[in-house]
């Protein structure tokens, strides 16, 4: 059984940190000072762990009162496929109302427009290039 958890101290920082860079940094090629950048002091973070095992994460950060921004949606390559995305997004969405948002926006990497649109958000931007990899804008009433 897989825990999601809202990021209360350093040390599960540092683990929601190491599974963003593993799949963005080394996988993707992301660059690291693009990766972690100055948005991560003021966002709200999540991990997912496998027992102890760090294998899921993803950042919220509010825009405004009522609009929050998705970010940082990743999972361990050896664990995608088990729903764990679904799982960040809809805890993440949980908790974005108890913020008082009203409505998420994200930068979705294209590839995955699919799994986004299973949970009601709509593309709202033509395709552009963020880190070299090609994105989309969404976003979704909640």
């Amino acid at each position: 059984m897989y825990q999601f958890n809202i990021v209360e101290n350093k040390t599960d920082l540092a683990l929601a940190f190491s599974v963003r860079k593993n799949v963005f940094v080394e996988e993707q090629g992301v660059p690291e000072h693009v990766e972690l950048d100055e948005h991560d002091s003021s966002s709200y973070h999540f991990i997912v762990k496998d027992q102890d095992q760090p294998i899921g994460a993803a950042r919220l950060r509010k825009l405004e009162e009522t609009i929050g921004k998705v970010e940082r949606v990743c999972v361990l390559e050896q664990y995608r496929g088990k729903k764990i995305g679904l799982l960040i997004m809809e805890e993440l969405e949980k908790y974005a109302k108890e913020l008082g948002v009203t409505k998420l926006k994200l930068n979705a990497q294209s590839y995955a427009i699919p799994f986004y649109e299973k949970l009601h958000y709509t593309v709202t931007s033509p395709e552009f290039l963020d880190a070299g990899i090609p994105h989309r804008a969404m976003e979704k009433e909640i």
